[in-house]
């Protein structure tokens, strides 16, 4: 046996015990089980061996829930969530049958233990019905949910909620009939607002498969809930109702549900009223676009004009959406006036989210309205005194330009792109430089344009005093050399960028060899021998250990690219090389790491017998 044994007497007999291991067959058994063979003759077995073997039984079948009893009254949280999580495993053992009847029952009478457990016994039981006989019996697993759902913390009622809709969704409309909807009638109608407030998540996963008389009734049930005297309940209610009203007919909608839904649109809470923009998104699109105006039109101006900025910001999120639903013509007739006012607000939170949503509006809208009712908008927005209204327009603004074609762009975006692009404020000037990825506009524009335009301040990124907008313009440089060419590179940006290698301050050297390194892909072998490799050689010297071992990663880059070359491999043995080596003896931890990391890559990279000859291979 694989435990240590015990003996004892038993009506005269002598059994042995086993430790809570295994017999030699496999078998688990509890501590202290009596065994006596791992087979038995029960044809030649005395009546008290009989019933010996018999308790044994009883005790191993009832060992897995013994165990589960155990650990869950383990002091240690950890132990107990541990048993939780094998819940599955646990129930393998049982079979279906038993953790029917023993099982589930057990976890419906232990809802009482920390919240942490009580999560994690909800999300097991969202996939549990395969260990409890299948979909057939999936109503079993009902219960101890519909206990979780009315707890008090949050977290673990959504979580039996979202549980309990999964478990729906295998139900027969029979299993619905007869287990779900009493379930849902009764948190419906729970004394305590906990259960009310999930009842509103579940109605939508059942409805469908309810009889035309029951479906009646959940409408009522669910009017109930959004009517509920208190104010979380009516959350709750407005948060599902888009969901539900999905599974309604067009008819049962319009005589049930949109009276109420107006009437949550006017609620005195301002945290209910918001979550009734998404439920107008999700009505929107199955009424008809005459129902639209007519019905739900009045309802969006009066949640656009609410006095609450957080209802306001919820409809500018969804502005796009909605003109989208409620299509063009509307949009254009109707809402140009709504997004001005918006995008006007005198909080910052809903002109940032408006300015976000322009580029998708102004699809919906003609050219003409664009540029006489959005841009001056736009213009104001760029002077705003609040910065993170200015860095959201920084973001959003380049998407107008394909709306307005490139005589337009020129004429009007570009004055507020190099305004912009001069803001004090960092993330301003970063956000409208990561925009210039979308440098297809410059190439639209022309070289000549750019040179002259936008050129010096390209260049001017380079030395700006945060690191993260110099490094986006080291970025866009090599976008703009892969658009306009490497000569254009070599004429124009290159001799520039040589100089800053000159500057007394180490950041602009450093500098230097970054926006080098960024744009040598996309220049020709040619450039980066002749202008490239020497700037960043003359720097392997430099006074600053940053610089030095920046230079290391730059050759280790340069040398990748050189090697493709045939007529480089004597340049990499002849320069690359020996600074390397050099820098591999620096007095710099930082600098000999990298320049070994450098040789060390060039090494594995070589493909011939001739390449990095003079490179050391010590580490």
């Amino acid at each position: 046996m694989t435990s240590q044994q015990t003996t004892d007497i038993v009506d005269g007999q002598t059994i042995l015990h086993n430790t809570p291991e295994q017999t030699e067959t496999g078998r688990l058994v509890a501590p202290g089980s009596p065994i006596t063979h791992d087979r038995v003759d029960t044809n030649n077995m005395t009546p008290t061996a009989t019933t010996t073997m018999n308790r044994t039984t009883e005790e191993q079948e009832l060992y897995p829930i013994a165990v589960l009893v155990d650990e869950l009254k383990n002091e240690d949280v950890q132990h107990r969530l541990n048993a939780i999580q094998n819940l599955g495993t646990i129930a393998m053992a049982l079979g279906p049958q038993r953790t029917r009847d023993e099982l589930i029952p057990f976890l419906n009478d232990s809802i009482d233990d920390e919240d942490e457990v009580l999560l994690a016994v909800a999300n097991e039981l969202a996939g549990f019905s395969e260990y409890v006989g299948g979909p057939e019996y999936a109503h079993y697993l009902l219960n101890p949910l519909e206990n979780l759902a009315a707890v008090e913390e949050v977290l673990v009622r959504d979580k039996a909620v979202e549980s309990l809709c999964k478990v729906a969704h295998v139900l027969s409309s029979s299993q619905v009939e007869n287990y779900f909807v009493p379930l849902l009638k009764q948190l419906t109608n729970g004394e305590w607002f906990t259960s009310r407030i999930s009842a509103a998540g579940l109605y939508a996963a059942s409805y469908s498969k309810c009889t035309n008389e029951q479906k009646a009734e959940l409408r009522s049930l669910f009017s109930q809930l959004i009517q509920d005297d208190t104010p979380m309940v009516r959350r709750a209610a407005a948060k599902s109702l888009g969901d539900f009203a999905k599974q309604l007919a067009k008819e049962d909608l319009n005589s049930s549900i949109m009276p109420l839904f107006i009437k949550l649109t006017n609620d005195d809470q301002d945290t209910v009223r918001l979550l009734t923009v998404e439920d107008l998104l999700q009505i929107s699109r199955i009424l008809s676009v005459e129902e639209n105006k007519t019905t739900l039109l009045p309802i969006l101006k009066s949640l656009a004009q609410d006095k609450s900025w957080r209802v306001r910001y919820m409809v500018a999120s969804n502005f796009a959406e909605l003109c989208d639903s409620f299509g063009e013509a509307i949009t254009r007739d109707e809402l140009v006036s709504l997004f001005v006012n918006l995008i006007k607000d005198s909080e910052g939170e809903v002109k940032v989210v408006t300015i976000a949503q322009a580029p998708a509006f102004g699809k919906l809208i003609d050219e003409l309205t664009v540029l006489d009712k959005l841009l001056p908008c736009v213009k104001d927005l760029v002077i705003d005194t609040n910065q993170h209204v200015r860095a959201a327009v920084a973001t959003n603004i380049s998407g107008l330009a394909p709306i307005l074609g490139k005589d337009l762009t020129i004429e009007y975006l570009l004055p507020l792109f190099l305004q912009l692009l001069k803001d004090d404020f960092p993330d301003v000037r970063l956000n409208i430089i990561s925009k210039l990825e979308n440098v297809t506009q410059a190439s639209q524009l022309g070289v000549g344009f750019f040179d002259e335009k936008l050129l010096n301040l390209c260049m001017s990124w380079l030395g700006d005093a945060v690191f993260s907008i110099r490094d986006a313009a080291t970025t866009n440089l090599r976008q703009l050399v892969e658009i306009f060419g490497s000569d254009w590179a070599k004429n124009t940006i290159i001799p520039q960028v040589m100089d800053m290698a000159q500057n007394e301050n180490y950041l602009y050297r450093m500098t230097t060899l970054f926006a080098l390194t960024t744009m040598a892909n996309a220049l020709s072998t040619e450039i980066v021998k002749e202008n490239v490799l020497p700037t960043v050689l003359r720097l392997k010297d430099d006074t600053i250990p940053n610089v030095r071992f920046n230079v290391a990663k730059s050759l280790e880059v340069l040398a990748s690219i050189l090697k493709n070359d045939q007529t480089s491999i004597e340049l990499i043995q002849s320069q690359v090389a020996p600074a390397l080596q050099k820098l591999s003896d620096d007095s710099d931890v930082d600098v000999k790491w990298f320049a070994n990391k450098a040789l060390l890559s060039g090494k594995e990279k070589t493909t011939t017998t001739t390449t990095f000859l003079l490179m050391k291979t010590d580490y």
